[in-house]
């Protein structure tokens, strides 16, 4: 008896079809447009790679930088997968998603941008933020747990520390980028080393 998430008497991406799974059942009975229709275009098959990867294997996501593609993604899902201390996940000419794992007892460290503004949601964990005007004077302190998100104004000094007992995941968006395209940082340890670089390099 219909309708049923298995049955497909036309492309399933075809808006018209009686039984278009999209409208009917959302993922995991996803299905990824090249997969069936030849004549897709093959220069929109990037911005469906982390698709194609959770359909084959659902425990998975390619996490790689997408930018600056159109890009769709659960980003719930990719940031608790990440277990990298960064992750790029988009980089475009104004704005960059980067993925974030802060293991126990470590934090992002102490840091300011002076001319991007930064946002962070919590997806996993429990952490406390700081942040002020100066290093030595950080005024502002919150606790934060999962679906807690807040926003690091330019020029403001701010740390985020893993207070819970499990790694801490996180997205964070930049605006403008803030990383080169493509970054990964398997622990903070590489990526203050790779910030320290970058600082004598300019």
């Amino acid at each position: 008896m219909y309708p049923c998430p298995y049955y497909v008497n036309t492309p399933s991406h075809n808006l018209n079809n009686m039984y278009n799974i999209y409208s009917m059942y959302p993922r995991p009975y996803f299905i990824i447009p090249q997969m069936y229709d030849s004549n897709f275009p093959k220069q929109f098959s990037n911005q469906y790679a982390p698709f194609a990867n959770e359909v084959e294997n659902d425990s998975l996501l390619k996490l790689n930088d997408y930018g600056p593609e159109p890009f769709v993604i659960n980003i719930e899902k990719a940031t608790v997968q990440n277990n990298n201390f960064r992750t790029a996940l988009w980089t475009g000419t104004h704005l960059q998603l980067t993925l974030m794992s802060i293991n126990v007892g470590e934090d992002i460290g102490l840091e300011v941008h002076p001319n991007l503004d930064q946002f962070i949601r919590i997806e996993e964990g429990q952490g406390l933020v700081k942040m002020g005007d100066r290093k030595d004077m950080l005024y502002f302190q919150e606790k934060v747990y999962d679906d807690f998100a807040f926003i690091i104004p330019a020029g403001k000094w701010h740390n985020l520390i893993n207070t819970g007992k499990k790694p801490l995941k996180l997205y964070s968006i930049y605006a403008p980028p803030q990383h080169p395209k493509g970054t990964v940082h398997e622990t903070k340890a590489i990526a203050e080393a790779a910030e320290n670089n970058h600082d004598r390099l300019y």
